[in-house]
């Protein structure tokens, strides 16, 4: 069988389901191409999801358009008032950034992985012109004016655009031979979810050492955080052979009990994630594009990965609708355009991530030094502040 639509969507993740969705309520035919046995993402009530997003106002406004920020789980989401980040030794500097300063009701939103893909899920069942098939892709070619994925199970699927949304390890830029730029940190995203004896009051903190790499906590509802530590391998091992009571104790003293004893939310869950950077050398080629994770990949010390997918289908949604109406979705210009138009924004999101990572990893005195005079300077020039916390949200000065 040879199914047809405008485009086709490839991943089964929050980026890949959001494309499908702004596609397919802007008027276009679209295809969703999710592996076998995929199953709907629910929020389970007691427990609390140790993946969680720092969405940004880009992703707020794309999930509001589309009618999926108001069937998130309001009650599991937190607004971030607050971005409290140190430095480390014994003159550790000090960068504060809060809402009230930024002119803004919130600088972001944590919101678990459960709650937005259930909150997706929920909403592709009510779009229009949406298919979804459940089936694994063998062969990706461009047939004439469109591309063609052969399917296992002997079916077809035909599209003027295939968007790529499966994820770093993207089968879709694979099959377009596009090639990459990698780099491991050497480090892994340890991650789970404690109570804190003192209230968070709606404040990220993040604290940047160079010996234990770098630790945030991220506010959850009610007296609740979510730890993402960046740790070198080496102790990442270590932290996870031991109990998560071991790591909520080395994470508050870390911390210097800012937020007073953690203690491990029940079920007890510590999940780790190898951190690397990822620069496809395209996020195009005939008759597709790349969004998410599968065009780029940094390190999470600012949050922003998932904002950038965000980002990503916001503007390809937006480049399609704007089309000439000679031209249809695969049309090479109009993917040029998309490239163009991401090429800055992916650019200085690696760019600063990176460069943030290399400055705090290295341990050199003079080095230690120089970054919290840096940090406490930056923290002293209200124009820069607001530079940096406008682009953080997602905005322009």
């Amino acid at each position: 069988m040879q199914i047809q639509s405008n485009i086709c969507v490839v991943g089964n993740g929050a980026i890949g389901k959001a494309a499908a969705l702004g596609f397919a309520q802007a008027g276009l035919s679209v295809t969703l191409l999710v592996p076998p046995g995929s199953s709907q993402s629910t929020v389970h009530e007691g427990s609390w999801d140790v993946r969680v997003y720092a969405l940004n106002h880009v992703a707020h406004e794309l999930l509001a358009s589309l009618k999926v920020w108001s069937a998130l789980d309001a009650a599991r989401v937190t607004p971030v008032d607050a971005m409290i980040v140190k430095g480390d030794g014994p003159q550790a500097g000090n960068l504060n950034f809060d809402a009230f300063g930024a002119r803004t009701g919130a600088l972001a939103w944590i919101v678990e992985d459960s709650n937005l893909n259930g909150a997706l899920d929920a909403a592709l069942k009510f779009a229009p012109n949406l298919r979804i098939v459940a089936a694994r892709a063998n062969r990706l070619q461009t047939v004439g004016p469109a591309a063609q994925i052969d399917l296992d199970n002997g079916d077809t699927l035909v599209a003027s655009l295939v968007v790529g949304a499966d994820g770093a390890q993207s089968w879709v830029r694979g099959q377009c031979d596009i090639g990459l730029d990698y780099r491991s940190y050497g480090q892994r995203a340890i991650v789970t979810n404690f109570e804190c004896e003192k209230p968070h009051q709606g404040a990220a903190y993040q604290w940047f050492t160079s010996a234990e790499g770098i630790v945030a906590l991220l506010p959850l509802p009610g007296q609740r955080v979510s730890l993402v530590w960046s740790a070198p391998d080496t102790l990442a091992q270590s932290l996870l052979a031991g109990s998560p009571a071991q790591l909520a104790e080395r994470v508050a003293q870390i911390s210097g009990h800012q937020l007073g004893a953690l203690h491990p939310v029940q079920p007890e869950v510590v999940k780790a994630f190898p951190l690397s950077l990822m620069r496809p050398h395209a996020i195009t080629a005939p008759r597709v594009a790349l969004v998410g994770d599968a065009a780029h990949v940094i390190h999470p010390l600012a949050g922003h990965g998932m904002n950038l997918g965000f980002a990503d289908v916001a503007t390809l949604v937006k480049t399609m609708v704007e089309r000439e109406a000679h031209r249809d979705c695969g049309d090479e210009r109009l993917l040029g355009r998309y490239a163009r138009l991401r090429k800055e924004d992916i650019f200085l999101m690696q760019f600063a991530t990176d460069s943030l990572e290399r400055l705090f990893a290295t341990d050199f005195e003079p080095v230690r030094i120089a970054r919290n005079i840096g940090l406490n300077l930056v923290n002293k020039l209200p124009v820069i502040k607001r530079a940096l916390i406008s682009h953080a949200m997602g905005k322009r000065t």
